[in-house]
């Protein structure tokens, strides 16, 4: 492994890129020939991956893993470049290999069975963001290392300046947390007590980052197992051969479906309204060519980094690029670093995209990576119009945290509680209507709502109000994810982190005809005052009260006016769309009352629709789908 000392983590990328496309010549991937034996192996490492996923979940700690799944199992070659990543959420894997060839670069010569390693740090170690901690685990067999598997978790609680692990007044790394180099946490099978504590000392809620770094290291101990036993099973020259043809599989799928796509220049862009202190436009601002099978994207022309916490690391800007391709193209395709070598990544030092060491990063991973796999998809939407994806509106739910009190008055123990029940609509595609309500577009879903009743158990917090929001999803042919009407009491005294990047302007774009999805709203109220708007981001201390938020929704995909009626009058009858959004937006006229239990598809003004959507069509000829009997 000294191989891996004199190597940054990018030119260990470049290397893999290189190796999956044979451009150093033949590879071991040519000798993993039997396709049969391709796929069971690369079954079997995603099996695994997930199975780590499993004990995780039920081992974890707190709940923003035992309920929410924001963490992510991944397993790569003794390399450093990802063979599975099965498990999770992608802006968690996609950027995986950084952090193993920084384990590598630190301590390619020393790596001993039994070894465990923590990481976190973006320009250190390979990470994306503070929060989420790594642990790569290296797996020997007879002596020989064939293989790291990783967890990528986002910790409740790390210090810096606010509770929660989000600090929306931070405008350096410091002040975001604790920054670790590549750490070797275990020593050959020994825990170092010394490194332990001192993790401890910077945490507001050891008593669940105990529990939850047990659980990740626990995990990584199945997977090494499991991992171990594949590789004994059919050998360890066999096993890298098809660890390597893996990764050359999904190079050449990948690339055969950039083939596809017309030769040219496309681009893209999107923008925040905010630099997290104040409103103003930034934007990322994208030029995808494409040619021979591969694609340069390259990012020149971005804005410069900012003062907030929005600034994204190299690893996070690669997670995102990829997330984004790994969207828009085939799911069959596999997804491993294989996947990916066909990518050309040009990401400018100093912008928003690729921020210099110190810049505040820590709300990277949701946004700017929003922005980034925006303006990706709609280069890419230019380029193949019928695969184009709608805008994922922009989430608005921030972190709340304080003390439990208890029934006597007295203080008890810190808790960590994040909204995440108030996530926003995801953007509709070509024969779906987008989710109504779904996590970050960075996590494509990976990501659970959490249940209310356990919530409600863990937490000094009431809901009130859990509903899908009427009127939020952008309408077309098939309409946006609608967002939701969130209201909950908060029982406690508490610092709420404001993180509301979806408020107040419109986040998800429509294409093909569709329209935008809403904005979204919040509002804060101390018990026995008035509401009062909710900033986009900052700290605020309040008293015990209640948030109210409307999550924004999703975009449209094709022409409102082309919705079959039977779907536009089903989700008048569910409340997600008003009378005037079905007349104005869908050009459905209704005549009933949607709340009257005997409401059918006779409630429908057929001779007014008609007229409305034949007048619409010929301001609007080209039409979208299926026109239904209107």
């Amino acid at each position: 492994m000294a191989q891996g000392q004199d190597k940054t983590p990018e030119q260990h990328q470049a290397q893999g890129q290189n190796m999956a496309q044979g451009q150093d010549g033949p590879t071991k991937a040519a000798k993993a020939n039997d396709p049969v034996l391709l796929a069971l192996t690369q079954n079997r490492l995603d099996h695994i991956s997930q199975q780590m996923g499993h004990v995780m979940v039920r081992t974890a700690r707190s709940p923003i893993f035992s309920q929410a799944h924001d963490f992510s199992c991944f397993i790569a070659g003794p390399d450093g470049r990802v063979t599975a990543q099965a498990d999770g959420i992608p802006i968690h894997t996609g950027g995986g290999g950084f952090a193993v060839r920084a384990v590598l670069r630190d301590h390619g010569g020393s790596i001993a069975d039994g070894d465990v390693f923590l990481l976190n740090d973006p320009w250190q170690a390979g990470g994306n963001h503070l929060p989420d901690w790594v642990i790569a685990r290296p797996v020997f067999v007879g002596g020989r290392l064939v293989s790291f598997v990783c967890n990528r978790a986002h910790q409740s609680d790390i210090g810096g300046g606010a509770a929660g692990t989000y600090n929306p007044e931070a405008t350096e790394v410091w002040q975001e947390g604790v920054r670790l180099p590549v750490l070797k946490l275990v020593e050959a099978g020994t825990v170092r007590q010394d490194l332990w504590k001192l993790l401890m000392l910077n945490t507001r809620t050891p008593d669940l980052l105990e529990g939850d770094l047990g659980a990740m290291l626990g995990s990584t101990r199945i997977g090494a197992e499991q991992v171990a036993a594949l590789v004994e099973e059919i050998g360890v020259d066999t096993a890298m051969d098809y660890f390597d043809g893996i990764l050359a599989h999904a190079a050449s799928r990948m690339s055969a479906a950039i083939a596809e796509l017309p030769d040219g220049i496309y681009r893209g862009e999107d923008r925040s309204d905010n630099d997290c202190f104040e409103l103003r436009d930034v934007w990322v601002r994208v030029s995808l060519t494409i040619g021979g099978g591969r694609a340069k994207v390259d990012f020149t022309g971005t804005d410069p980094q900012i003062r907030g916490f929005k600034n994204s690391t190299l690893a996070n800007t690669h997670s995102a690029v990829f997330t984004a391709f790994a969207s828009f193209f085939d799911p069959a395709i596999p997804r491993n670093e294989g996947t990916f070598s066909s990518l050309e990544i040009v990401a400018p030092e100093g912008t928003i995209v690729n921020a210099t060491e110190g810049a505040a990063t820590t709300m990277n991973t949701v946004f700017v990576a929003h922005e980034i796999i925006h303006a990706v998809w709609r280069a890419l939407n230019q380029a193949a119009p019928d695969r184009a994806c709608a805008g994922w509106a922009k989430n608005v739910f921030g972190v709340t945290s304080g003390r439990e009190i208890g029934a006597d008055g007295s203080t008890g123990k810190p808790y960590v509680f994040y909204h995440g029940l108030a996530a926003a609509g995801a953007g509709a595609v070509e024969g779906r209507d987008g989710f109504n309500q779904i996590g970050h577009l960075c996590t494509l879903g990976g990501l659970t709502i959490s249940n209310v009743e356990t919530y409600e158990r863990l937490y000094p917090v009431r809901f009130v109000r859990q509903d899908l929001r009427c009127d939020g999803g952008g309408a077309g042919r098939w309409r946006g994810g609608t967002g939701a009407d969130y209201e909950v009491e908060v029982m406690t005294p508490a610092l709420y982190s404001f993180r509301g990047e979806g408020l107040r302007y419109q986040t998800g774009f429509g294409v093909a005809g569709g329209d935008w999805g809403a904005a979204g709203e919040m509002h804060v109220q101390e018990t026995g005052s008035a509401p009062e708007l909710a900033p986009k981001f900052g700290l605020r201390r309040l008293d015990a009260g209640r948030l109210s938020a409307s999550s924004p929704g999703g975009g449209g995909w094709g022409r409102p006016e082309d919705r079959p009626v039977a779907e536009v009058w089903r989700d008048w009858r569910d409340g997600l769309i008003s009378t005037e959004a079905a007349r104005d937006a869908y050009a459905v006229v209704f005549s009933g009352d949607p709340d009257d239990p005997s409401s059918s598809l006779d409630t429908v003004d057929a001779e007014a629709t008609r007229a409305l959507r034949d007048k619409r069509r010929q301001t609007s000829p080209s039409a979208q789908g299926d026109v239904g009997p209107f």
